[in-house]
């Protein structure tokens, strides 16, 4: 019993020391933990960061621009940007030099970029694919993981090179909408960009759930933009245009085609063009989208809302007589003719069809300075059309309440104001669509990143700019420009065509005055008239040689015309105006020289049918209109080799119809849609 009180004594004492060692123990945990938290945790928490993942910027690809028909007009993809840590390079020149060659920058400026100091500098951003593979095998290599990294960051692609690039516009550096489209909607179609932590492997390779965070990221707030264009029609549009810069050596030529029905733009072009994916090769002028932001003198295709003014206001009517000297002379200022001659006693339909100056400034100085300045602004001149681009301009109007006379009568004939070629074809389509006037616009519809409406754009009307009625009427008198006037080479066989033709003299840079044989030549109409789908505008700067708007400009009118009836699968005419004799004299006004009666086709010359074929000899068949594989048999046929050139249907062809050739020769048919 005495040896087990000692025994008791002796486990409580050990068990107390126990306790003591446990508490002290803990109270050392305890401290430890509370110094590592409090005093080193975010210095704990930082280098933990970096050993086990990385912080990266995710962004999300810029919203698509399609067309009407979903046709990628402009699209992006995730490309790799490299930049370098200056504070963690330890040898710049050996770096320098191992990494030039392979993103194909120079040593010396990859210097000034580790040169700049700091903890980040930007090498090369939106690498290739090949580049970036070739970057990353040498920081494996080389151990250059610590100075060297990638960003992830959006390519803006334009997949149509120069096809509409004046409208679409370009994208910079910064993902920055910097023209066109690119600028005017860049807030709805500008990537995200998103700060995220990723857990990686000792290669800097995603793992675990940061796969998924990381890859397949589309943004909630990057949107599609789809447009009216029509790729086809605006394809059809530039490749005239080019046809046009070939034939005509102008400063410059911009087309607009335009639903008069709706104010939808189908094409829009203008040459010289630019390739967007390479924007910075090209002069700034360049970049300019011409139908917006030109402005000049219309000339003679402004004599349409003249007409349309005289008409609504009962200051003429089709049939009046017109006694004309060949010149008038208005406050001392002489208006002659295109060709300074007299037409004698004349109608007013007459004096359209010729575009007789005289005639009109009369007319002009009948409705006067504030019934003209009038209906000039109820077709939309003097504002802006408020369109869906930048940089567009207003135009100019006089101030009706500080005209003279010479203002009135100039005013009339489509000089002394200046319009954009989009206020001039949408004036057009108000005359095409019974009077009343559209607001034009290119955007059709805004898309959310997950595929749903944003917003759709509806017809928006204006205003009504004269009389159903008074509209019939001087729908009647423009389409007799085209069959029987100065607008005839704009025609098309079988369909009804309407519009004005126009020649202006330029306007000298300071605005006094006008450039001595410089002109800009045009033509604007719309088509069928019985049901018009089409209104445009072709408007030619500064041609050498002929410039005048009946032989020019109204020429790749008619070929746009009829390729694209084509292309919609609009039909002939039913009507015998449609179908006039195509050989009518080209009466054309405003300085537009007659033309011959020879016919005039679209895009081909017609030889007359051989009589006699020698043997061994074959004729050249017609292969206009047809596919490549009906023109491809008709070839083979008639004992020709064949070569095709395009897409489509026929509309050129390198050999003539009906021209005698020997057996085996090689005829060359260009297609387009």
């Amino acid at each position: 019993m005495n040896n087990a009180k000692p025994n008791r004594a002796k486990v409580q004492s050990n068990i107390r020391w126990l306790v003591i060692v446990l508490l002290f123990g803990i109270i050392i945990v305890i401290g430890r933990y509370a110094w590592l938290q409090l005093v080193q945790g975010s210095e704990l928490a930082q280098r933990m960061r970096y050993q086990v993942g990385q912080d990266y910027s995710i962004q999300s690809p810029r919203g698509a621009i399609i067309d009407r028909n979903g046709r990628e007009l402009a699209v992006s993809t995730m490309t790799k940007s490299l930049f370098v840590d200056p504070n963690h390079v330890e040898n710049p020149e050996e770096l320098a030099a191992e990494l030039a060659p392979l993103i194909g920058k120079p040593e010396e400026d990859i210097l000034e970029d580790i040169r700049v100091g700091g903890g980040f500098s930007w090498v090369k951003r939106r690498m290739e694919q090949a580049e970036y593979e070739a970057v990353r095998s040498l920081i494996r290599e080389k151990g250059y993981a610590t100075c060297l990294g990638f960003r992830d960051e959006a390519k803006r692609y334009y997949p149509n090179d120069v096809l509409a690039a004046n409208v679409i516009g370009f994208v910079g550096t910064d993902d920055k909408g910097l023209d066109g489209i690119e600028q005017a909607l860049d807030k709805y179609i500008k990537g995200e960009v998103t700060e995220s932590f990723l857990f990686t492997d000792r290669q800097d390779r995603p793992i675990l759930d940061s796969i998924f965070a990381r890859h397949g990221y589309q943004g909630d707030h990057c949107k599609t933009i789809q447009l009216t264009l029509d790729s086809a029609i605006q394809f059809i549009v530039e490749q005239e245009l080019d046809r046009a810069m070939a034939e005509n050596s102008p400063l410059s030529i911009s087309c607009v085609v335009m639903d008069p029905k709706t104010g939808e733009v189908l094409a829009m072009g203008s040459r010289p063009s630019y390739n967007p994916n390479r924007f910075w090769d090209y002069d700034q002028e360049i970049w300019k989208n011409r139908s917006v932001s030109f402005i000049y003198e219309p000339g003679s295709t402004f004599k349409a809302i003249t007409a349309g003014a005289a008409l609504q206001e009962g200051v003429v009517t089709p049939n009046q007589i017109f006694v004309d000297p060949g010149y008038v002379m208005v406050s001392g200022k002489r208006i002659q003719n295109w060709n300074g001659d007299s037409f004698g006693t004349v109608t007013f339909t007459d004096v359209i069809k010729n575009s007789l100056n005289t005639g009109f400034a009369l007319v002009g100085l009948d409705l006067g300075a504030d019934k003209l300045t009038e209906y000039a602004k109820k077709f939309g001149f003097g504002e802006i059309t408020g369109i869906e681009l930048p940089g567009e301009e207003p135009g100019i109007l006089f101030d009706p309440d500080y005209m003279v006379d010479s203002d009135i009568a100039t005013m009339a004939i489509g000089q002394s104001i200046a319009v954009t070629p989009l206020q001039l074809v949408t004036a057009m389509s108000a005359i095409a669509n019974d009077g009343v006037l559209l607001k034009p616009h290119i955007v059709k519809m805004i898309k959310n990143a997950n595929g749903t409406t944003f917003s759709e754009t509806r017809s928006e009307e204006v205003r009504r700019s004269i009389e159903s009625a008074t509209d019939k009427t001087l729908v009647s008198l423009l389409e007799q420009v085209v069959s029987s006037g100065g607008g005839g080479k704009a025609k098309v066989k079988g369909y009804r065509i309407a519009g004005k033709t126009g020649t202006a003299q330029k306007i000298r840079e300071d605005g006094i005055g006008y450039q001595e044989g410089r002109y800009i030549a045009s033509f604007c109409g719309f088509a069928p008239v019985e049901n018009p789908r089409l209104a445009l505008i072709v408007m030619i700067d500064d041609p050498y040689g002929n410039f005048y708007g009946g032989q020019i400009a109204a020429p790749v009118a008619g070929r746009i015309f009829s390729q694209v009836f084509r292309y919609l699968r609009i039909e002939p005419s039913d009507t015998p105006a449609a179908n006039e004799d195509d050989e009518s004299p080209d009466d054309v006004g405003e300085g537009d020289a007659a033309g011959s009666s020879q016919r005039t086709t679209v895009q081909r010359e017609i030889r007359p049918a051989p009589t006699d074929v020698p043997s061994g000899k074959v004729v050249i068949p017609d292969f206009y209109g047809r596919s490549i594989r009906e023109a491809a048999r008709i070839a083979n046929e008639a004992g020709l080799r064949f070569e095709s050139d395009g897409s489509g249907f026929a509309v050129e062809q390198s050999i003539a119809a009906n021209t005698i050739v020997e057996s085996g020769t090689t005829v060359k048919v260009y297609f387009a849609p």
